[in-house]
């Protein structure tokens, strides 16, 4: 936080306008956020209760500007907070956005291997074994013949989503 200060009039100390601003709109993009994350999201972060229940009352209101009403208050709410808190909280959400993403990297990247093993065949399954040694040679060729024979007969992708588990498993986001 930046100290305006005059040396001649000490009424004037403390924080800018512009300053306090700032850090308002930074507590009410954070109450925005609170708002749109899910309960299971909002239950992992360190957010005191009467937060909490403004949170709820937030997400219960459907009609925009009541909501938006509610989210400011929730902001209200949050400026009173102490910093130590609000950092705890944005620490935890940014944490759990790259946690996010690494998940659906890894997802992304078996549904890559998964689409390889069934169209390319043996040369894929060869390379995967290269690069993934501590896979299970056996169960992993069983799950592409089965997803292969899936396939051709248009069954249920049972098998198919046997084998990207078992490769998401193996890439570490399982």
């Amino acid at each position: 936080m930046t100290e305006v200060t005059d040396s001649d009039n000490p009424e004037f100390e403390g924080p800018s306008r512009s300053q306090q601003r700032r850090e308002a709109l930074a507590i009410f993009e954070l109450a925005e956020r609170l708002v749109a994350l899910k309960p299971a999201e909002l239950e992992a972060l360190p957010i005191p209760q009467p937060v909490r229940e403004q949170i709820a009352q937030a997400q219960a209101i459907r009609t925009h500007i009541a909501h938006k009403r509610q989210v400011q208050f929730l902001a209200k709410t949050m400026r009173r907070e102490d910093e130590d808190t609000l950092a705890a909280i944005r620490a935890q959400i940014e944490h759990s956005k790259g946690a996010s993403r690494q998940e659906t990297a890894i997802l992304h990247l078996a549904e890559n291997w998964r689409e390889r093993l069934l169209a390319e065949g043996d040369e894929a399954l060869a390379e995967w074994l290269r690069e993934y040694a501590h896979s299970d040679r056996q169960q992993l060729r069983q799950l592409v013949r089965n997803a292969r024979d899936e396939r051709a007969k248009a069954k249920p992708p049972r098998a198919q989503r046997e084998l990207l588990r078992a490769l998401r498993n193996t890439l570490g986001g399982g």
